[in-house]
């Protein structure tokens, strides 16, 4: 760090104070009793203000820079505006010592020896606060929220916006030792670490790590580390961490500098100053302190305190010192007058190594970058950084009165971590410092130190001229090699453990810069002309210069490359080919690679450069290893796949192979491994070999000529048919071989159908007979004219293109030209199948007609469709037809489970019936299920009369109007109710056939079987519309007799007695067991008897005996009674007897009952015997 003086200028009076205004282009110095306004840029003086009629203490701007105030012992304060013209004025009862404007509300603080005011533009008068002791100066905290005060007294009184009194700092020193100057550090993140330190510890090295990306610090190998982990875990506690926004400098005649939370706790200890402060400041960001007083001079102190440097000596005391904003400038009042404003210059203070960078930040810190990976890491110190040097796992910073060498924590190359290893303390003068594994070098002018880590000095040369530059080349440890470059061209290479140097070359000018070639073959040097130098080393020859450039480095990974930089350009040169240049602002430091570190005013950045244009150089004279070799170092993929098609044009099929691998192009390396496997089994046609390379490149007339010239026509035909070039083609196809042609058309209506010309392509396969491509197209597209076309010129014999073409018929709904196809061919099964399938019914069952054998591939289908169109009896009758009884007889008992459910009783009854009748049909052809399907028989029989009588029923109940008379309704509920004696069937309900016959036999006169419907009906559940009329009807009944109506008694006609209405045993005869036979309209028993024909009668003589007439006695003439026995015949003559009627013809033929004995039962027992 150098100051600048930039202006002075001298007043006749005393500077006081001064202050810039925000945008740093004006000056206000405080002169007597006037304001002096300067031009900061070239220190004009402006224009003296007069308006104070005293010594003016003290001056400040407001923050917006629109208005500044001024205080002076004249008791009165001006405000001014930014015109230089004053606007305002008020007083004190006192001088005015300090004053201060808000940073955010501009309110301003003013403060004399008696009180303090506070004034903003809203008020219109001045509220003013007594002090107990004169206030010597102020300063607003950041927010504009607190005042601070210093008292003469020593004491510090921190004050809100309103003037009461928050915190109040007492010093140690008390009276003793006034505050003399405050200020609160503007920067609005306090990122410093403070820790309380005794006297030994102060001795000791003071230095941490901390991750740059995160704010936390980790400490580093220290002897006493166990005070800095829990100053550490201080600063993180969260009531500081609000408290680093506000710190408070405190500089007292004490000659002490302290500083101070918002809370009033002192941060650290007190500093030890060697003078009277008058004045401290910070700059804009709060990165630095200035100090000035009775020294004579401004000192610069880092933003904790310690001790920097100085600006520069002046004549008396400095009684005010100030930053411009924003800026490395600062303004400096004497007592004698003096205004001195100077610039500082931070010079750069840095090391690298490959790519570890290792720079001075705040003056105390170093910062390692990592400039592959971007990680940083601070290493914070107490003490002004003035070189460092960086060298693999070593690292070097020299402090004013020691050095400090550290080491990596592992050998790993990423690894950032760093601890001390040792400590040098003594004092070194030196203008450059190199560290390597165990020692230290020193240079100074022309002399060279070599130093163990212990301080001993091993070793010393002394140059012949002043040491420009020296770099560390490598080596073993303790053995390792420097390029040293002097100011009168000598550059020397000196072994650590070797005294004597080595001159590698002498030149005339001056060296700035040099850099030696990873096999240190070659040396280049940037000398004081700005030229590079580029030299053999072992022959001293000068291989090339190129002007423009002001540092020079060679690449560590490519022995041929080196970059310079010069005039903001960046030259890249390899071998001897022209330079290649791109704009940089900068100094290239380092180039590994594709990357070149580059150095920009204060920051180290590592550029990625694409190797691009070397490359291509190389390529260009076809020096393919050494583009690929530049390759590596990071070209673009753009780049590769050049540098593999050149490559691979130039048969240089091992960097060829490379750079496609690189680019991932599978291709190419399959051309490759294919031309690689030829190689080995002894083809060496390069021609051969590069029409391959053209025929993938796309360049294929380039490939067909190089076919054509080696020989080989038949690859430029199959290159030009694959690339649907069929003109070109032609040209290859040498002889008229028709196979030739005949493949050359089918490939051609291959690309015709690829490129959606299918009717080309039709026309291209028919002609090349590939009728089966030609059909699918048509299919494919629904052209049925073209389709029937094709089927019709085809030959029957050609089955497989037909059968297509029929598919394709069916497929687009053009049955008949199907059928003409099947028909043509002669398939007579697919052609029945197509009338099945489009459901023309009527044609294949009379296909089924005439060929039986495909019966049964017609009706089973033909019964489904009639099912799913709900035709089911019809479907019914065609299962049966086709042979499937099984079906038809679920078919039938579907319909009839389904007419029960939907209360169809009637049509239930039938489908009982047809079931019956198609259980005998299964009896009379399959012999085994004979018994099952009898029984089946008789049962279906029974549901049939069953369903039918209760039809009538169900009208009844649900109908409003009945069709039938009293004793229908009456029979029908008597023959329901004995036939449910033992189950009653689905959908039949009980209820319903009691209260019909509760109902009929009341109105009959059938009283007693009334009543006994009505106790039967107690005991179910009876629906709600119908349990007003039943409870009706069981009233009523109890008033009429007991007994039923003898009219109503059924007659048996084989044993003539009467039956009572309700009979448990059913519908027979309770005498006889006759069952009844019933009428199927009016369910009256009919004069029906069924009986059983003797054995060794047949059916035909038992019809012929019920034929016969029976002979008739007129018992009016006759009154002889014939007698027949065993024995004998006699006559008697009863004139008892009286003449009675004859009774029905019926009853007449009782006396055939002896002979003629059996049942319809037998009948068709006999009839079954017989069949």
């Amino acid at each position: 760090m150098r100051a600048a003086l930039t202006w002075r200028d001298r007043a006749e009076q005393c500077i006081y104070d001064l202050a810039f205004k925000p945008d740093g282009t004006q000056l206000i110095v405080a002169a007597g009793n006037r304001l002096l306004v300067y031009d900061t840029s070239d220190g004009t003086l402006i224009q003296p203000l007069k308006g104070h009629k005293d010594t003016v203490y003290c001056v400040a701007y407001a923050k917006d820079g629109k208005r500044f105030a001024s205080g002076s012992a004249d008791k009165s304060v001006i405000i001014w505006t930014s015109k230089l013209e004053g606007i305002l004025k008020y007083t004190h009862n006192d001088s005015i010592q300090c004053i201060s404007y808000n940073p955010l509300t501009h309110q301003l603080a003013s403060c004399s020896s008696g009180d303090f005011g506070l004034w903003s533009p809203e008020q219109k008068s001045v509220s003013k606060h007594k002090t107990s002791c004169r206030i010597t100066c102020c300063s607003w905290t950041n927010d504009g929220q607190y005042l601070a005060l210093g008292m003469f007294n020593g004491i510090v009184s921190i004050r809100n916006k309103n003037g009461d009194e928050k915190v109040k700092i007492e010093r140690p020193g008390g009276s003793s030792s006034p505050i003399w100057s405050i200020c609160w550090n503007p920067s609005s993140r306090w990122q410093n670490f403070w820790s309380r330190v005794d006297e030994e510890e102060e001795e000791s090295v003071f230095s941490y790590l901390e991750e740059i990306p995160v704010l936390e610090s980790r400490p580093g190998s220290r002897q006493d580390s166990q005070p800095e982990k829990k100053d550490h875990e201080e600063q993180e506690s969260p009531f500081n961490l609000d408290e680093r926004n506000d710190i408070l400098a405190v500089a007292d005649w004490g000659q002490k500098l302290s500083f101070y939370h918002l809370s009033g706790k002192q941060i650290g200890k007190d500093r030890e100053l060697s003078f009277d402060p008058c004045c401290v400041s910070y700059f804009t960001k709060g990165e630095y302190l200035l100090l000035g007083g009775s020294d004579r001079q401004v000192s610069l102190f880092t933003k904790d305190g310690v001790r920097l440097g100085t600006l520069g000596e002046q004549n008396s005391w400095v009684w005010t010192c100030k930053v411009k904003p924003d800026s490395n400038y600062v303004a400096v009042g004497c007592q004698d007058g003096t205004i001195s404003f100077y610039q500082l210059i931070f010079s750069t203070v840095h090391g690298l190594y490959k790519d570890r960078y290792a720079y001075r930040d705040s003056m105390t810190d170093v910062i390692v970058q990592h400039l592959i990976t971007e990680q940083k890491v601070r290493i914070k110190g107490r003490e002004l950084v003035k070189k460092i040097a960086i060298y693999k796992n070593r690292l070097a910073i020299q402090m004013p009165e020691r050095i400090l060498i550290y080491e990596l924590y592992s050998d790993d190359s990423a690894d950032m971590h760093y601890r001390v290893k040792k400590k040098i303390v003594k004092k070194f003068e030196c203008n450059l410092l190199v560290v390597c594994s165990d020692h230290i070098i020193l240079c100074q002018e022309k002399r060279l130190q070599c130093l163990s880590f212990s301080g001993v000095k091993e070793r010393e040369w002394l140059m012949e001229s002043l040491i420009r530059y020296i770099k560390v080349i490598g080596g073993p440890p303790g053995r390792e090699g420097l390029l040293v470059g002097l100011k009168n061209g000598q550059i020397l290479k000196i072994f650590v453990d070797n005294p004597f140097p080595i001159v590698l070359l002498k030149q005339s000018t001056a060296v700035r810069c040099l850099d030696m070639s990873a096999s240190r073959k070659k040396l280049a040097v940037v000398d004081e002309n700005d030229t590079c130098l580029v030299y053999d080393i072992h022959t001293k020859e000068l291989l090339f210069q190129e002007p423009n450039a002001n540092s020079v480095a060679w690449n560590t990974q490519c022995e041929d490359m080196l970059c310079f930089s010069g005039g903001g350009y960046l030259n890249i040169k390899a071998s001897n080919f022209p330079v290649h240049q791109q704009k940089l602002q900068g100094f290239v430091v380092g180039y590994n690679g594709s990357k070149i570190f580059c150095l920009h005013a204060f920051s180290m950045s590592a550029v990625e450069v694409p190797q691009s244009a070397p490359m291509y150089q190389y390529l260009e004279r076809k020096m393919f290893k050494e583009a690929y070799q530049i390759a590596c170092l990071g070209v673009t993929d753009a780049d590769w796949r050049e540098l593999a098609m050149e490559a691979l044009e130039g048969l240089e099929f091992e960097t060829a192979k490379k750079a496609f691998t690189r680019v991932r192009d599978l291709r190419y390396l399959e051309l490759i491994s294919s031309i690689e496997e030829r190689k080995k089994h002894g083809e060496n046609n390069n021609d051969l070999f590069l029409a391959d390379v053209y025929a993938y490149q796309g360049k294929f007339h380039e490939a067909a000529k190089l076919y054509k010239r080696s020989g080989h026509e038949n690859l430029a035909l199959e290159m030009y048919t694959d690339l649907r070039m069929f003109d070109h083609a032609k040209d290859f196809l040498g002889s008229e071989d028709p196979k030739d042609t005949k493949m050359l058309i089918k490939k051609q209506a291959d690309w015709a159908k690829n490129i959606n010309e299918p009717k080309a392509a039709v026309e291209m396969y028919l002609s090349a007979g590939e009728y089966m491509k030609a059909i699918e197209i048509s299919g494919d597209n629904g052209w049925v004219d073209m389709l029937i076309e094709i089927a019709r010129k085809l030959d029957k014999a050609e089955r497989e293109p037909l059968d297509k073409c029929a598919f394709y018929f069916k497929q687009l709904d053009n049955p008949g030209y199907a059928a003409e196809t099947y028909m043509k061919v002669g398939d007579v099964k697919a052609l029945v199948q197509l009338h099945v399938d489009t459901h023309h019914w009527e044609e294949a069952l009379a296909l089924s007609e005439k060929h039986p054998e495909f019966k049964d591939d017609v009706y089973v289908p033909y019964a489904q469709w009639l099912a799913e169109n709900d035709r089911f009896e019809e479907a019914q009758k065609a299962f049966h037809k086709a042979g499937r009884q099984t079906e038809a007889v679920k078919v039938l008992e579907q319909l009839t489970h389904n007419a029960v459910v939907e209360s169809r009783f009637n049509d239930a009854a039938y489908y009982y019936w047809m079931l019956s009748v198609q259980c005998l049909d299964i009896a009379q052809e399959n012999e085994q299920q004979k018994t099952e399907m009898l029984q089946k028989f008789h049962r279906f029989q029974h549901l049939a009369e069953v369903y039918h009588a209760y039809h009538f029923i169900h009208r009844y109940t649900e109908e409003p109007f009945s069709f039938n008379s009293p004793e229908t309704l009456f029979n029908i509920s008597r023959f329901l109710l004995h036939s449910l004696t033992k189950e009653t069937p689905l959908g039949i309900s009980k209820v319903k056939t009691l209260l019909a016959l509760a109902k009929q036999s009341k109105a009959l006169g059938a009283y007693k079987l009334a009543r006994h419907a009505y106790e039967k009906l107690q005991g179910l559940h009876i629906p709600a519309r119908f349990q007003k009329s039943f409870e009706l009807g069981s009233l009523t009944i109890r008033s009429k007799p007991f007994h039923d109506s003898e009219e109503l008694l059924p007659l048996c006609y084989r044993c003539s007695t009467n039956n009572p209405l309700l009979n448990n045993l059913g519908n027979v005869c309770i005498n006889c067991r006759q069952p009844f036979v019933f009428s199927a309209s009016s369910y009256e028993v009919l004069h029906l008897v069924e009986f059983y024909v003797e054995d060794g009668i047949t059916d035909e003589e038992a019809v012929a005996l019920i034929d016969l007439e029976a002979p008739r006695v007129s018992k009016r003439e006759n009154k002889w009674q014939e007698m027949m026995s065993d024995y004998g015949q006699s006559l008697r003559l009863d004139d008892s007897t009286d003449i009675i009627e004859d009774d029905d013809p019926f009853t007449a033929k009782l006396s055939f009952e002896g002979i003629v004995k059996g049942s319809i039962e037998g009948i068709m027992e006999a009839h079954w015997n017989q069949m």
